[in-house]
């Protein structure tokens, strides 16, 4: 197969953005990128090639795929690798259910937690935020990841990035770094309550650590960008 030609239109700071990112480091896709000011109102050039004016988007040999999971899914399915089985027996069927049905949990169950703490006004309700995420992790993801244990890090026990990290890695790296004292964007409790879910703290911690997940993670820019944007709320 002939490389194609990917145009990806996107801006780093966005996480959703980033999950495209991930897919065509891990694969080892060469694209064109144009960054998108995600500030101002979106020129009519970019609203011609994606009307919601939303990040990511990829051309791929001029074929337009829009919504950052749905190009990553894309990505993954169109260059086989170890980031996701094809579907041409029910055990694959079956394994890419249950990504999907994890990056599910996550992004619906326990990202919700995540932006509140974020968006709390005060040091009481990140707090109360941060037991919610973890309390939301015991109970979504964390069974969830029993394959991992005494196995690789990723998704049923991978040594590899797998579809589960490229759709999960740019909010991992955020919930561990946001934590972080000298950013004020999460609880500083969160480390320690992430005790309590030690395969989830595994996988995040290795995810999160990554070179394709980290490569374009500028962890100061993006936590002064989301500090700025929540400033009311936000007090460090």
């Amino acid at each position: 197969m002939s490389s194609p030609k990917i145009v990806l239109y996107t801006n780093h700071l966005c996480p959703w953005a980033h999950r495209a990112h991930i897919a065509l480091k891990e694969i080892g896709l060469e694209y064109e990128e144009v960054i998108i000011d995600l500030n101002t109102p979106r020129e009519p050039w970019y609203l011609e090639i994606n009307p919601r004016g939303l990040v990511p988007t990829i051309t791929y040999n001029g074929t337009i795929v829009t919504e950052s999971g749905i190009v990553a899914q894309f990505l993954a399915d169109a260059h086989q690798t170890h980031l996701l089985p094809p579907s041409t027996s029910t055990e694959n069927a079956l394994y890419r259910a249950r990504v999907s049905f994890l990056v599910d949990a996550f992004i619906s169950k326990v990202l919700p937690s995540f932006f509140a703490g974020i968006r709390a006004a005060d040091e009481t309700e990140r707090d109360a935020a941060a037991e919610q995420l973890v309390a939301a992790v015991a109970k979504e993801v964390e069974p969830l990841l029993a394959d991992t244990e005494g196995k690789g890090p990723f998704f049923g026990g991978s040594e590899k990035l797998t579809l589960a990290e490229v759709q999960t890695g740019s909010f991992l790296i955020r919930i561990l770094s946001f934590a972080k004292p000298e950013h004020g964007l999460a609880s500083a409790k969160l480390s320690t309550l992430l005790e309590r879910t030690p395969r989830f703290k595994r996988w995040a911690e290795a995810t999160a650590a990554h070179e394709s997940v980290r490569f374009i993670y500028d962890e100061k820019l993006v936590a002064d960008k989301m500090r700025a944007k929540f400033a009311p709320a936000v007090k460090v």
